[in-house]
């Protein structure tokens, strides 16, 4: 009697070890599933990516699948998301490697200034469109200088100008400008949470 409970506890002894080795083994193997919940700044870092990624196909796609051509203002607001994809990914890379925190800081510094100012810019062209304050004189005034037309047909056959004051597409009142705002003010606050997350790093 004696010798079969030692046996079944020395079975449900190793059986347990073989399972807290399983479970090692397992997280050894896949890091990423506790490393990414724990480490605030690679999660920030993750997130600007892909949500300046997916402004960046977005606007791709009104462009060339619905013909909606940006204009100069437009075109300007894409800056910032060319900036947020690679250096993100790059912020990403680097708080997965336990990089030094004032590098991280300074990445997420970079990308909410950038955040804040595309937000500004974003506005400026929203309340161009609404006809608040004048916009650049390159898309929103006159656009052909006829003083120094010397062909004005040829011109108007040249020089095919995208309005910046005119909106050519809505969507719950607002312009592809008004959700760059709300985008890019969303962008500074993950960066803000960010560079908070990595100044509190040891």
């Amino acid at each position: 009697m004696w010798r079969a409970s030692t046996e079944k506890c020395r079975r449900d002894t190793t059986k347990s070890v073989k399972a807290e080795e399983i479970n090692v083994t397992l997280a050894a193997a896949n890091p990423s599933q506790q490393g990414i919940a724990s480490n605030s700044a690679l999660m920030a870092a993750l997130a600007i990516t892909l949500v300046a990624a997916a402004t960046l196909a977005g606007a791709w796609f009104f462009q060339l699948v619905l013909d909606i051509r940006p204009c100069p203002l437009c075109l300007e607001q894409r800056y910032a998301y060319y900036l947020a994809v690679p250096l993100g990914a790059l912020t990403a890379f680097a708080a997965a490697r336990h990089a030094p925190r004032h590098l991280l800081m300074a990445a997420f510094a970079i990308l909410l200034i950038a955040a804040l100012a595309n937000a500004y810019l974003g506005g400026y062209h929203a309340g161009v469109e609404w006809k608040f304050w004048q916009g650049p004189t390159d898309c929103s005034g006159p656009v052909l200088d006829l003083s120094k037309a010397g062909n004005l047909l040829q011109q108007l056959d040249t020089v095919k100008v995208i309005r910046c004051d005119e909106v050519q597409w809505r969507f719950l009142g607002l312009s592809l400008a008004g959700y760059n705002v709300l985008i890019s003010l969303a962008m500074a606050a993950i960066s803000l949470w960010g560079f908070v997350a990595s100044a509190k790093r040891a």
